[in-house]
């Protein structure tokens, strides 16, 4: 967790905790290396403990060199060099984001500033990295498009059943309920 932050209790700590649970070191190391080789950075470290990824990116430095080698002058080497202060930062990791979606990388699987400024959800940071990594042809293709055809008997058939969804009528009558005080109409 970033310092700059309270420490979480009851329900965000639950919370937190669910976020870190989902956290994938794996595919973070994955995704390092090939940050590591895109930008090559050889004092970069590879590791994918969530710790080390927020160390390595945090400052947006790294994101925005990865930009550039992807799409080429969308960020200036002076706003890189730049970045010491927390707003110029952040602007970094948003200006990242956006290049990301301007990739097809759909809004879900991209992150927000504070997931990995503050350090607040880093599986979603390795989401996004494998996400952009997958638009140029690294790790499990994306699925594509399964369009079925129903004949107009299999729609009809399928009308008649009742979901499990929907629960069932079975036995619902009002029979035997006797709850509260019983009513007397007095003449």
């Amino acid at each position: 967790m970033a310092s700059t932050r309270a420490t979480k209790s009851g329900v965000n700590k639950d919370i937190q905790d669910k976020l870190n649970a989902k956290y994938d070191a794996e595919l973070a190391g994955q995704c390092m290396v090939w940050i590591k080789s895109q930008i090559q950075d050889s004092s970069m470290n590879t590791s994918g403990v969530a710790n080390n990824v927020y160390d390595e990116l945090r400052s947006g430095q790294k994101l925005a060199r990865l930009v550039n080698v992807i799409s080429p002058g969308k960020i200036s080497q002076k706003a890189i060099d730049g970045a010491k202060m927390t707003f110029k930062q952040m602007e970094l990791i948003n200006k990242f984001t956006d290049v990301c979606k301007s990739l097809g990388v759909p809004d879900h699987e991209c992150f927000a500033t504070v997931d990995l400024y503050e350090q607040q959800n880093m599986n979603q940071v390795i989401t996004c990295l494998a996400a952009l990594m997958r638009k140029f042809g690294l790790g499990p293709k994306e699925a594509t498009k399964n369009e079925r055809e129903f004949t107009e008997e299999q729609m009809k058939a399928g009308q008649t059943v009742i979901g499990l969804q929907m629960g069932t009528n079975r036995g619902a009558s009002q029979a035997g309920m006797s709850f509260g005080k019983a009513r007397h109409i007095v003449d």
